[in-house]
């Protein structure tokens, strides 16, 4: 006879106090492809694009380069800047949607290459937000105790499934990765997270047809990805501020409390207006990388706080609030303390 409900005690784990981000790494693809080099395949102009989107080049692979070997990268860097050794990571969490295997896991074989220990491995689709979203998942692993470090990787390759005569998006991508290492602190690093969906404009960020579709063409090609971009721009533009609102009050914390910004690089002019409806603070320093790497989805937040700590916008210690959203569309933000 089975033992009632509630009669066995269950042993459960105990995490750290607090997660933080112990380590950082970017990878930017090799090719620097400067918007002259996509103008004639769309009838546009080096002015039209930077007055659009605010990109004046993005970052495409070179020859050898692969999604693969641009996670792993980033992840040696990711892992050498936090001093933790492969063994000592118990997950790894990749944000990628342009890993063309369904199955397995990109997570599983950038464990394999690092050499580490076995650790539970995986990767999650959300888009550009993706990053935002893995990294919430690393900070609850860290704090519930069922990890002690967790590596969370955002890495696209989005120059592959990009439409080089699509006027709507052919100049907009881009290529590249980033990882943080997420452990214990004694101290608060990583904010709760404010995430979501508005499922309702499910297709306003999309890719182009169904592998279905592709596999019974006779001439088949990859899809690319089809956006409207309007509705995205309005979208983004004022939802995006009350998400951000919304995690600073979370946090516990003002608009005056934070020292970056640090929004998924999609639109300049996107990052401009949020900036405007938050009412950011003068002091306030805000990450503009897609001007020289595109849009890299889910690798867009990593690389541009990358960015940041490498020309000294970002120093150890400073409050950065994070907040992405892509296809779906889906959104999440966080604050973190700087490494």
């Amino acid at each position: 006879m089975s033992p009632q409900a509630g009669t066995v005690a269950w042993e459960m784990p105990t995490g750290a106090p607090h997660a933080a981000i112990l380590g950082l790494g970017v990878h930017r693809a090799k090719r620097v492809v400067p918007n002259a080099d996509v103008i004639a395949a769309i009838d546009s102009s080096d002015e039209w694009i930077q007055q659009r989107s605010g990109i004046k080049e993005r970052r495409w692979v070179g020859p050898e380069e692969t999604l693969e070997s641009m996670a792993l990268a980033a992840c040696e860097q990711a892992l050498a800047h936090a001093d933790i050794d492969p063994a000592q990571i118990d997950a790894i969490v990749v944000a990628t949607c342009t890993h063309t295997m369904q199955t397995p896991a990109l997570a599983a074989k950038l464990a394999h290459l690092l050499g580490t220990q076995a650790p539970a491995a995986f990767d999650i689709s959300a888009a550009c937000a993706g990053f935002c979203h893995a990294l919430s998942l690393g900070s609850d692993m860290v704090r519930a105790g069922t990890a002690r470090h967790v590596l969370v990787v955002g890495a696209e390759l989005l120059s592959e499934m990009t439409s080089k005569t699509d006027r709507s998006t052919a100049f907009i991508f881009g290529d590249g990765a980033g990882a943080v290492v997420v452990g214990p602190s004694e101290t608060p690093g990583i904010g709760p997270v404010v995430w979501g969906s508005d499922g309702e404009q499910y297709d306003a960020i999309r890719q182009s047809t169904d592998w279905r579709e592709v596999l019974a063409d006779e001439h088949p090609v990859m899809p690319h990805i089809a956006m409207d971009g309007a509705t995205v721009f309005r979208w983004a533009s004022f939802e995006m501020a009350k998400v951000a609102a919304a995690t600073l009050d979370r946090t516990g914390i003002s608009v005056e409390d934070i020292d970056l910004f640090i929004p998924h690089q999609a639109n300049m002019r996107i990052i401009d207006a949020m900036a405007r409806a938050m009412k950011l603070p003068e002091h306030v320093r805000i990450a503009r990388d897609i001007a020289e790497q595109g849009n890299t989805s889910a690798a867009s937040v990593p690389l541009a706080l990358g960015r940041m700590y490498e020309d000294g916008t970002a120093k150890s210690g400073d409050i950065a609030l994070l907040i992405a959203f892509g296809a779906g569309l889906s959104y999440a933000a966080q604050v973190v303390r700087i490494p």
